[in-house]
C-alpha cells in the first residue's frame, strides 16, 4: 500500500511540475519555439524532400544560439567582458567595463571562436592605449569618444584578421570610479 501511495504522489508532483513549466514559460521562450515551428512549416510547404537537407546544410549555429545562413551577417559575442583600468599618477582611478560583440560573415564567425585569445589581446591593447590618451575612456558616453573606441578597435582588428569583420558593436558599457 505504501508503494502505491508513494508512486501516486510522485506521478502527481511530476504532472504538477510539467503543468507549472507550461504555465510559467516566459513569453520569449514561447515566441522562439513558435518562430522555429513556423520556419519549419514554411520550408516544408515546397513538397520536395531535398529542401529539408538543404536547410540543414545552409544554416550554421555560431555557438551562441544564433543561426545564420551562409553569406549573411553573424554576431560573435566574447565569452567575458573587457575590464580596462584608467590610471592617473600611477594609481588606478576608475575601471571601464565593456561588453563587445563583432558583426562578421557567418564563415568568419566560426573561425573567431578558436582565435578568441588573439582577438581579446588585440582589443585589450587597443583599449589600454585609449585609456592612456587621457580623454577617450574618461568620458566613454560622449558620442565622439564612443565612435573613437569602436573605430580604433575595428581598425586594429582588421589589421590582425584578414577579412570578415564588418563592425564592432559595444553592447554594454559601464564606468566605476574607485
Amino acid at each position: 500500500m505504501k508503494l502505491i501511495i508513494t508512486s501516486l504522489v510522485a506521478i502527481i508532483f511530476v504532472a504538477a511540475g510539467s503543468f507549472a513549466a507550461v504555465v510559467l514559460k516566459t513569453p520569449s521562450e514561447a515566441t522562439a519555439s513558435q518562430t522555429e515551428a513556423g520556419d519549419d512549416e514554411h520550408h516544408d510547404d515546397h513538397g520536395d524532400d531535398h529542401g529539408k537537407t538543404a536547410k540543414k546544410k545552409d544554416k550554421h549555429d555560431d555557438g551562441h544560439g544564433k543561426k545564420a545562413s551562409s553569406g549573411s551577417s553573424a554576431y560573435y559575442k566574447f565569452s567575458r567582458e573587457f575590464v580596462v583600468p584608467i590610471m592617473r599618477g600611477g594609481q588606478v582611478t576608475s575601471l571601464v567595463i565593456l561588453h563587445i560583440s563583432l558583426e562578421t560573415d557567418s564563415s568568419t564567425s566560426e573561425k573567431l571562436f578558436s582565435e578568441e585569445p588573439k582577438l581579446r589581446d588585440n582589443i585589450m591593447t587597443t583599449l589600454i592605449g585609449l585609456s592612456n590618451d587621457g580623454r577617450t575612456l574618461e568620458e566613454p558616453t560622449n558620442i565622439n569618444n564612443y565612435e573613437t573606441i569602436r573605430s580604433m578597435i575595428l581598425m586594429n582588428l582588421k589589421d590582425s584578421i584578414d577579412d570578415g569583420i564588418q563592425n564592432v558593436l559595444i553592447v554594454d558599457m559601464a564606468k566605476q570610479n574607485l
